[in-house]
C-alpha cells in the first residue's frame, strides 16, 4: 500500500512543500513505498520550463525528474486542480499521470502526509 505524500502549496515560497518532497526521497531511499500527490496550487510543481530567474530560486523541475531515480512510485496531479489552473498532460513534467483525489485513492494508501 505504501505513503501518499499530498503537497498542496505553490512550489515557490513556502518551503512545505520541499520538506515534503525531502521527506519522500528520504522514505524511498530506505525502501518505503511512497507517492506524491500534487492538488490545489501544488499542482504548479509540475509545470514544465518553469523559469525562476526572477525570483532567484532553482525551479524544482529537476527535483521532481530525480524522483523515479530515488524510488517514489508516483507522480500524481488532481484532476480537478489541473484544469483549475490549466494544465494538461502536454504542459506538464514527464511521467506525471492525472489522477481524482478523492477517497478511492486515499484508500490505495496506508498513510498520507500533508506538506502544508
Amino acid at each position: 500500500m505504501g505513503m501518499l505524500i499530498i503537497i498542496d502549496q505553490p512550489p515557490y515560497g513556502t518551503w512545505a512543500g520541499r520538506e515534503a518532497l525531502d521527506m519522500a526521497f528520504a522514505l524511498a531511499a530506505f525502501d518505503q513505498p511512497v507517492s506524491l500527490l500534487f492538488s490545489g496550487a501544488g499542482v504548479n510543481w509540475l509545470r514544465k520550463a518553469q523559469d525562476t530567474a526572477g525570483i532567484e530560486q532553482k525551479s524544482v523541475e529537476k527535483n521532481l525528474a530525480a524522483a523515479p531515480i530515488f524510488g517514489i512510485k508516483a507522480i500524481l496531479a488532481d484532476r480537478a486542480a489541473c484544469e483549475r489552473y490549466n494544465l494538461d498532460i502536454k504542459t506538464m513534467i514527464d511521467g506525471a499521470q492525472l489522477t481524482d483525489a478523492n477517497a478511492e485513492l486515499m484508500a490505495q494508501y496506508s498513510q498520507a502526509a500533508f506538506a502544508g
